[in-house]
């Protein structure tokens, strides 16, 4: 098991990126909302923790982890945002209904993130059951949702960086 012995909260807080120019999105799926709720707030968190200033922060709920890809490409379309951190949980069931939403969401969210050229992060637990999910949302191995954010904030710094780089008016 990957997260044995780790826990995902860990993070130099010296290493943060500069937020306080960035814009970015945290999409939140409402399903098992006791688990989805944890993870945003650690996304949340650590992007303020970055410096983000209050209105460049949007925070949306969906129904699901399925609405997840759709939702964050609303934000990047309609918003104009530097990334997205997407948020779900999807605990596994006696039917296939596990498999179909986690490969959806997963492909969705890389969909997005290649069309928009933008990072759209994947913060969703894929658990065998409801303690997993405890344990990746703010238990015992830490808060998935705050390495999520910290991915975010890593790769909008790096793709800002790289445009910097690039000199004025190349358009990617």
């Amino acid at each position: 098991m990957a997260t044995v012995e780790k826990n995902l909260s860990d993070y130099d807080k010296n290493q943060l990126p500069d937020a306080s120019a960035m814009r970015i999105g945290i999409v939140v799926s409402e399903w098992n909302h006791e688990i989805t709720s944890s993870l945003a707030k650690g996304a949340e968190d650590v992007i303020r923790e970055a410096g983000i200033r209050d209105e460049n922060l949007i925070v949306v709920d969906v129904p699901g982890t399925f609405e997840l890809p759709s939702a964050a490409a609303f934000l990047l379309e309609h918003k104009g945002l530097d990334g997205v951190v997407t948020i779900g949980s999807v605990i596994r069931g006696e039917t296939a209904h596990f498999d179909f939403v986690c490969q959806a969401a997963s492909q969705g969210v890389k969909d997005v993130a290649l069309k928009f050229n933008r990072p759209v992060i994947f913060g969703v637990l894929t658990d065998d059951n409801k303690q997993q999910a405890i344990d990746r949302s703010g238990g015992k191995h830490g808060n998935k949702g705050t390495e999520a954010g910290v991915a975010c904030l890593k790769m909008v710094a790096l793709q800002k960086s790289l445009r910097s780089s690039w000199g004025p008016g190349f358009d990617y």
